[in-house]
């Protein structure tokens, strides 16, 4: 029993490849400019290149769509080929002790998690700060969306390959062609890019600053280039643009689109987007109650500040920070805990369970009240004032009870290296939920770096998992997948 190797899968490899390749070129530009050395970025721009150029050049077009299978395992593929390479440049620049601390901060750019093996980042060099940016910025809008929205060279159904990417329970089509749905959100991407840019430059911060932490912000992602992250700039213009664009890159980018096209109404009516309003906004407002009754901080408007900051930052996995929150009340660090769990909407950058998946099971369990205490009617859930399918309740519960369970087993792997529980479980979830800091040992002020080599390795598989949403990788090793033709 053996999984066939198509020209479909090959050709996906060689075309991400390329991608890669073209995008290694940024830090080489950086490092002309800082007087650094481009030995590490050159070798492996030449070899994905060379790669990338080699199948596309030799191995034919498929004759037809990629399959289910293919999609699910040129996916997987691609991410893994993408964290290996990033790594590359890590390990020729001798700033990690090991392979697996290499590999570890590849995989956490490219899955946006901004979980780090580094203490001091500002002593790296600047066109390494500018590749763990640019990793953030390539994997927040996805490998895989990108190839189909500027590479169409693959031959092969993008639909699928983006329904596996980001495995929810749909992919909404846009445009009535995918690959105009791909260009459509690079193109609101790149627009907040640039915006977010400009304003932080004028916020007072260097174009390098602005540019890295804008990828990392519309990634969720959370790399920073200075060691207290943004609260090293202690500019409070700064973490309110800041705290505004993570929120908006939270945000379902399909509801971007719906704007320029001024399909407003169903904006107003998006049941995801309801809950992730009210849930931050009444997560700010009890964090802030809490710090300044708690006597926390003496000024109400520092407390608004630093706790809307937090909860965003958390809320959309972004893992930014500009205070150690682990100091702060308890009340305030379960909400913030809480968050963990939440993470952003369906179709955004971010990380976590999602809102979605928290909108649909809060209908299920709702249902289930109304039933017991009236037995014999007939109810109907809605999302987005339609009727919920069984089978996207099915995938969601499914999907919770996945995550969960990771959750669990990564927190006794973890646990198993003699790490306290507190640090394996908020590890766990970070990695799981693309988030970066935890608490513990992997709070604000700490990093990953002490973790065994094993177990560094187990995380960049599961931040892959949970960049994938988990199905995608596991789907993998289903006894059914592999199977001869």
């Amino acid at each position: 029993m053996i999984f066939v190797i198509t020209n479909a899968l090959i050709r996906g490899i060689g075309t991400v490849s390329l991608i890669l390749a073209l995008f290694l070129a940024g830090p080489i530009v950086v490092a002309i400019f800082e007087g650094e050395s481009i030995y590490p970025f050159l070798l492996p721009l030449i070899g994905s290149g060379l790669i990338a150029l080699g199948i596309l050049l030799l191995v034919p077009r498929p004759k037809k769509d990629v399959t289910h299978r293919e999609g699910f395992a040129l996916v997987t593929f691609s991410w893994l080929l993408a964290c290996l390479i990033g790594s590359v440049p890590f390990v020729l620049f001798n700033v990690v002790p090991t392979f697996a601390d290499a590999l570890f901060e590849s995989t956490s750019g490219f899955t946006t998690t901004g979980s780090s093996v580094f203490l001091e980042v500002e002593a790296l060099p600047r066109s390494i700060l500018f590749w763990r940016a640019l990793t953030h910025w390539l994997g927040g809008m996805g490998i895989i969306v990108m190839a189909v929205a500027v590479l169409p060279m693959l031959g092969i159904s993008g639909y699928r390959l983006m329904q596996a990417e980001a495995p929810g329970p749909q992919v909404e089509r846009l445009t009535p062609r995918i690959v105009h749905t791909a260009r459509a959100f690079w193109l609101i991407y790149m627009a907040f890019t640039a915006v977010e840019t400009i304003l932080l430059v004028v916020g007072g911060l260097s174009v390098f600053d602005a540019l890295t932490h804008t990828f990392a912000t519309l990634a969720t992602g959370g790399f920073s280039t200075r060691n207290a992250s943004i609260g090293s700039f202690g500019n409070a213009y700064v973490e309110w643009t800041i705290t505004a664009f993570m929120i908006l890159s939270g945000i379902n980018f399909a509801l971007y689109y719906r704007i320029l096209i001024r399909d407003f109404g169903r904006i107003l009516k998006d049941s995801q987007l309801k809950a992730y309003g009210f849930l931050f906004a009444v997560s700010v407002i009890a964090v802030t109650a809490n710090l300044v009754h708690m006597g926390t901080f003496d000024k109400v408007g520092e407390a608004v500040r630093l706790g809307a900051f937090q909860v965003a930052t958390l809320m959309t996995s972004t893992g930014f920070t500009t205070t150690d929150y682990t100091v702060w009340p308890a009340l305030s660090q379960a909400i913030l805990l809480m968050m963990l769990f939440v993470g952003g909407c369906v179709g955004s950058t971010s990380g976590g369970i999602k809102m979605l998946h928290v909108v649909v099971l809060a209908k299920v369990v709702g249902s289930q009240f109304r039933r017991l205490l009236n037995p014999r009617a007939v109810y109907t859930s809605r999302i987005n004032q339609s009727p919920l399918e069984n089978r996207t309740v099915t995938a969601v519960t499914s999907f919770v009870f996945l995550y969960l369970a990771l959750v669990l087993l990564s927190t006794l792997v973890v646990a198993s290296s003699g790490t306290d529980i507190l640090t394996s479980l908020t590890a766990s979830l970070a990695v799981i939920g693309n988030i970066g800091p935890g608490f513990g040992l992997v709070g604000p002020s700490g990093n990953f770096g002490f973790f065994p080599s094993a177990v560094k390795v187990w995380l960049c598989l599961v931040m892959i998992m949970g960049r994938l949403e988990i199905y995608t990788v596991l789907v993998l090793i289903w006894p059914r997948f592999i199977e001869h033709r």
